[in-house]
Parts: structure tokens; sequence; C-alpha cells
């Protein structure tokens, strides 16, 4: 007996396509052909060793086609020029091409397709071919639970004062919802709000889904755009664990009616074992690298063992965000004058500079394309400052053996959430410094609800100062109590991929055999 084929389309930037990529493997485990759906541009970013899989096949969709459809109606703030613009034409050449690949291809239509939240506009596309969908976070469930809890309890917000705080039914006590937690300040296309706090009920912007009829945060009181965009799926997948989230996968559930699975973390399986077995991960072996960087593997790892067991600080904001250019200096100080912590500190091209995050540039925006290096903060003389104190990584940084390395105390993040289960499943504690969206909410879940770490400051609504940072700092690596918690969730993942996720993903597997009889 021939197997059903399961789609899965992945959203743009690799926080989104490594998890779909470790997802397509759980599927094909279980008796599915599993196609991977991505745009050209990114086939760098898939591994040889993926592309063999005996029930994986990868079809490229061409990142520029040569007749795309009517273009829609713009709104009068786009242009030609403008990123979001050329966003949106992305998405019209990719529903073309997801049509002709549906209508020219051989062979009975997928089981279902699985489409990453961010790509929901995709739905209509399937819908056209009877072919059903199910949603796919790639993110955690705690971001989701209180966008939607924020927007239900909104009257009740709209008059929180400072120090007070609201419970938001059906969510955990301690994830009580702080006049703090709704200033903050938008992160958003050029020509956006200026700083300062935003409307209390914008959830943080959100990547900009669909087309130019969702442009923008959702408005005061409006429902996340996520609930928008599920409407029409048959269920949902969360990149999560019960362990870590289960409360908010169950409130998911309540809300949409729908069933909700925490398939994840969607690490990869190497990841795990050395996760059992306390040893160091090697990124270069995990996924495949085409960003530039100043160090190798064997020079961070020379570094780190050079340093004393738990007394390195990890700083890094991933590639897709970070500090204004106004906060780099202050940062740098903070490691290089106010703190006597040895540390490796992260910095990405373009480091500090405006304009929406790579993830809204389109093809030629990705993470892995090839571009100039744009200009960011990277004052003359910084490493000589840094002496051996600390190793500046400029470009690509391999995160899963530094975090696994025994010197490696603590992790200054923006809270994405890969990186947040990063961290958490080898037992490091995080100093939160969330920069836009669902950074936020994971912050909260770290500090408020797991308790295995501290923000960077309570006023995320104004600039970050020197004196935050030390404070953060000397409070996260003097913690021993912290330490022991975050070794004590850790312990969690010793046993290898969580339970409760093979679980999900058989009852998943057990669904769709079942929709499809």
């Amino acid at each position: 007996m021939s197997r059903m084929e399961i789609w899965v389309v992945p959203f743009f930037g690799q926080g989104h396509l490594f998890p779909c990529m470790e997802l397509c493997k759980h599927i094909a485990s279980r008796d599915f052909e599993s196609t991977f759906i991505i745009s050209s541009n990114l086939s760098t970013s898939v591994p040889s060793s993926f592309r063999q899989h005996p029930h994986i096949q990868v079809i490229e969709i061409p990142s520029s086609l040569p007749s795309p459809p009517p273009p829609q109606p713009q709104p009068a703030s786009a242009s030609a020029s403008d990123p979001m613009h050329h966003h949106f034409k992305h998405h019209e050449q990719m529903a073309l091409a997801l049509q002709n690949l549906l209508s020219t291809r051989p062979g009975p239509k997928p089981v279902c397709a699985i489409l990453d939240v961010m790509m929901g506009w995709s739905t209509e596309v399937f819908a056209k071919f009877h072919v059903p969908t199910v949603g796919f976070f790639t993110s955690g469930a705690c971001s989701a639970a209180i966008e939607c809890a924020t927007w239900k309890s909104h009257k009740e917000l709209d008059t929180i004062k400072p120090g007070e705080t609201r419970l938001l039914p059906g969510l955990p006590e301690d994830m009580a919802i702080s006049y703090s937690d709704l200033k903050r300040r938008p992160h958003g296309p050029p020509g956006g709000p200026p700083p300062g706090p935003p409307p209390p009920l914008s959830g943080g912007p959100r990547p900009f889904i669909g087309g130019p009829k969702k442009m923008g945060p959702p408005k005061p009181g409006s429902q996340p755009m996520w609930v928008e965009e599920v409407e029409g799926v048959i269920a949902l997948l969360i990149n999560t664990c019960d362990d870590l989230e289960s409360p908010f996968i169950r409130y998911i559930s309540d809300q949409v009616g729908k069933p909700v699975w925490g398939v994840g973390p969607l690490l990869p399986e190497q990841y795990w074992k050395s996760a059992a077995a306390g040893s160091l991960l090697h990124d270069r072996e995990l996924r495949t690298n085409n960003r530039k960087s100043n160090v190798t593997e064997d020079e961070v790892i020379q570094w780190l063992d050079s340093k004393p067991r738990g007394s390195v600080l990890y700083v890094s904001f991933g590639t897709e965000v970070g500090p204004t250019m106004e906060e780099y200096p202050q940062l740098a100080d903070a490691l290089l004058e106010s703190s006597s912590t040895t540390f490796i500190w992260v910095i990405q091209p373009g480091s500090g500079r405006s304009g929406p995050p790579r993830a809204f540039l389109g093809p030629e925006g990705q993470p892995g394309s090839e571009q100039e290096e744009e200009v960011g903060y990277f004052p003359h003389g910084l490493d000589s400052k840094v002496g051996n104190r600390g190793l500046i990584i400029r470009g690509w940084a391999p995160q899963l053996l530094i975090l696994s390395h025994p010197s490696t105390a603590g992790f200054l993040s923006h809270c994405g959430w890969n990186s947040t289960v990063e961290a958490i499943g080898r037992g490091v504690p995080i100093l939160a410094w969330p920069i836009r969206g669902d950074q936020y909410y994971d912050a909260k879940l770290v500090v408020s609800h797991l308790k295995v770490g501290y923000m960077i400051s309570d006023d995320l609504s104004r600039t970050v100062q020197k004196e935050d940072i030390v404070k953060g700092i000397e409070k996260l690596m003097g913690d021993e109590d912290m330490k022991n918690r975050a070794q004590a969730l850790s312990t969690k993942f010793v046993q290898g991929f969580p339970k409760s996720s093979v679980t999900a993903l058989d009852a998943f597997r057990d669904f769709i055999n079942h929709k499809a009889a």
C-alpha cells in the first residue's frame, strides 16, 4: 500500500525553516510521504542529508516567476520601493506557483497541507483543490494564548494602571498581565508609529500576514491575526510540549474548538541524544551554514575550554532583530567596563539599523541569501578592548555548541522561541531582552511561569541602559537557585524527544488517517 502524502509549507527565515524540516522527519516516520515546499532562494539552507531521506521530497518553487497574477490594490502607504510591496508580490508569486503545482503534478493530491501560520494566506489556494490544511506555529503556545486572552479581556486591560496586574481568565495566575507588559516600544516598518507605548492590545507588532488588508499590527481590541489565519484549518500543531506549556496548549484548543497538539520542541535528533549524554553539540554537523563568520567552531571550543566551568555569558539576539543603535553602546559599556563576567557576544551585520526585520523583506532579504554586508554597530577597536575576557563573533555563531558547553552559565537573549527552547534544554538560565512580537511573551513564560530567567528591564518602553544590563547580568550569573531550577527543568529533555510530543504526533497521524478514510 502506497503512503499518503503530506505537504509542509514553511515561512521564510531559519527560525521557521528548521522546525518545519524536523516536522517533515517526524511525519515521514509515521508512514506518510512528506513533501517540503520551499522558495528556491532558500535552497542552500536545506542540507543534503535532509534531501536524501527516503520518504521526504523537496520541491522548490522559483523565487522569481515570469507571469505573476494581476496585482491587488495596494494601500496608499505602499509603493514599488516599499519592502512590504515586494513581500506581497512574493506572496502572489508563491500563490500562483502553488496553484500550478497542485494542478499539474501527477498522482493523487496530498491528504493535507501543513502551513506555517505565517503562510495562512495560502489556505485559500489549497481549498480550491479540496486539500485540507493544518496550521503550524513554529513559535510556542504561550505567546499565542496571551494574545488571544488579552484580546478577550481588552476592556479590563484598557484601564490598568502602573503597579496593577490583571488575571487572564483561563491562564495560570503567574501569567497575570501587568502595566509594564503592555508598555513597550513598537518595532515596525519605516514610517510606522513613533517610539512610545503602543495601543495596549496590539500584542506587539506581528509579521505581516496575508496581504495589504492586514498591513500593520491589529487595532486595539481587535483579534490577533493568527485567529483569523487558522479559521479554515482542521487542526493546529505547535512547536512545544506539555512539559513546558501544557496550560497554554489547552487554552488555545478551548478557544479554537479544534484539535491542538504540542509536537516539539522540533530540534535535531542529535540535540536530544546530546542532552541525554551531556555532550557537546556541533552545529556544523546539524545544520547547513552558508553564513559568514570571523571564527570557526574549533576556535569557539578552544576559547570556551580555556574558561572555568559555569563562568561565561552568551549574548546573542538571533539573526533578525536586535537592540537599537543607541542601545548597543550601553551593552558594550556594560560588558566591557562594568562587569567582570567573561562573555561571547554575537554581533550580526546590520546590527542596530532601522527598518523591518529581515524576514519581512522577501526572497532577496532572507537569511542565507547573498547580499552586500549591511553597515551596523561595530566601533573601531572593539576587539582589542575586549581582549581575552570576551569573544566577539561577527555573523554566524555556533549557538548549539555554545549552549551545550559546560563553561556557559547564562544567555542574554531576545527570547526567540528556538533560542529559548535550545537554552532551556541545556539548563542555561536566560536574561531576557525581547525586541518584538511573541518574544515579549516568550520572555514572560521564562521569567514568570518557568522561573528560569530575569527581564533586562521593568520598563521596555524606554531605551535599555547600562545600569539595567549590569544589574541583570549580576543577578543572573550570581543566582545559584536560578541555575538549579534551569538544570532541573532541563532534565525533562534528558530522556530525549518529549513523550507527550510523540503521543501528540501519533494522535495527529490517526486524525489524518481517519479524515482520509
